[in-house]
């Protein structure tokens, strides 16, 4: 039996759990095992408990990626200390009275709070606790209120911080710095596009429109409550930058931030609260460890059997383009966003696919911006779409009406892909300018 049919066996066999309802986590981590344990008869060579155990610490022992139950924590503790609040009545003045002008508010809104939390799933249930009822009230239908919501909350892991940037950057070995700079214009170019995408669909659906507008004492107030969750951004990604702390300490800052804001100038929050947070916050961060961990595993048996190599000799049999091969990719990433964890996959594909694009003289940088929007994206398509679950769940309707909703937003995001994927200068120009290595 030849070692390319045992790898699709096991790729076909990973689908097949994962379809028939089989967790995630158990699916990777039991092919992967199995991957090591072919490896280990055909090398003759006993070392697939030693591999398994292996793999499941590097997984999670990187230093980066202890980023992201940080910013997960930090996202927790703003949502129930009532900031994400004074972000949305920050994005409402911003908006004014714009046809669908609570619509865009959520964009807007979303893509501050994914400047600070980096996660869609975070963002969609935050946003959408808040904004779907608020929109339902106002006369939107729920379809059309968690199509704009879910999509929206896809900005958030685009514009940095970012949670799957780090898994990648982790994956492949580059700069999570650079990388979260190559975020900043990709991440608002999308959340533009849906606002155009709110002003298109007024013509056809009529959008309800605000006729309040707020006094200049009211405006004032609403600026100074948002300086200081907004602050949060700009300490974290000019930390970055200026290469004064890591995205691992960055993250905690962030979480620190959160924390002392809420406590201690707004007093949102009370101190007896913090320990219930805190194991939100743990709740939150360890399914997607613990995926990120079995995904290691898989990883790691299938590039011990050679599969790098053979994929990427099976594309340059097929074409040479690099054009040729984005597009092959960004079809496959579509499709596995589908079915699989964002997180999961760039931990499974990054190490395969990365060095093939990078023999085609494809930036990893712009590599990575590539996977993890077009892995992003995943997040409002079934049947795993975690925020389109989220933001369904919240409005009260089938996730089949939810679809119909989204799908004019999810077609303007995947167009926004493909301009990001065959224009390197939109990701690279700014991190080129700042004398970043891309």
């Amino acid at each position: 039996m030849s070692i390319g049919f045992v790898i699709l066996l096991l790729v076909i066999l990973t689908f097949v759990f994962i379809l028939a309802g089989i967790p995630i986590y158990i699916s990777l981590l039991f092919t992967g095992s199995l991957s090591l344990v072919a490896l280990g008869l055909s090398t003759d060579t006993p070392i697939a408990t030693i591999a398994v155990v292996n793999s499941i610490y590097t997984g999670v022992g990187n230093l980066p990626l202890l980023a992201i139950p940080f910013f997960m924590l930090a996202g927790e503790i703003m949502n129930r200390g009532g900031i994400t609040e004074k972000l949305i009545r920050f994005a409402m003045l911003l908006i004014g009275r714009l046809p669908g002008s609570i619509a865009q508010a959520g964009i807007v809104s979303s893509m501050f709070f994914g400047g600070i939390t980096g996660s869609a799933q975070a963002c969609a249930s935050c946003m959408g606790g808040i904004l779907i009822p608020a929109m339902k009230k106002e006369g939107y239908s729920p379809a059309e209120a968690v199509g704009v919501i879910a999509s929206a909350s896809t900005c958030g892991p685009i514009i940095p911080p970012s949670i799957i940037m780090v898994v990648y950057a982790t994956a492949v070995g580059c700069s999570v710095g650079t990388l979260f700079m190559a975020g900043v214009v990709p991440g608002i170019l999308c959340g533009l596009v849906l606002m155009f995408v709110v002003l298109l669909r007024d013509r056809v659906v009529h959008f309800p429109r605000r006729v309040s507008k707020a006094t200049w004492k009211e405006a004032v107030a609403i600026c100074i409550d948002a300086i200081i969750p907004l602050g949060m951004p700009v300490i974290v990604v000019g930390g970055i930058m200026g290469g004064v702390m890591t995205p691992t300490e960055a993250g905690a800052i962030s979480a620190v931030y959160a924390l002392f804001v809420s406590l201690f100038v707004i007093k949102t929050l009370k101190l007896s609260e913090v320990w219930g947070i805190l194991l939100q916050g743990v709740n939150s961060a360890a399914p997607l460890l613990l995926i990120i961990a079995c995904a290691k595993v898989f990883s790691y048996g299938l590039t011990a059997l050679q599969m790098p190599v053979i994929v990427n000799d099976f594309i340059l049999s097929i074409t040479e383009s690099k054009y040729m091969f984005l597009f092959m990719v960004t079809v496959l990433l579509l499709i596995m966003g589908m079915f699989m964890d964002g997180g999961a996959s760039v931990i499974i594909l990054a190490p395969i696919l990365a060095p093939v694009a990078a023999s085609m003289d494809i930036s990893l940088i712009q590599f990575g911006l590539i996977m993890c929007f077009n892995l992003t994206i995943g997040n409002i398509t079934p049947p795993l779409g975690y925020c389109l679950f989220i933001t369904a769940k919240i409005a009260g309707i089938p996730v089949e009406k939810a679809v119909k909703g989204t799908l004019p937003y999810m077609i303007a995001e995947i167009l926004t892909l493909l301009l990001i994927t065959y224009v390197p200068f939109m990701t690279l120009a700014l991190p080129e300018y700042l004398g970043m290595s891309v």
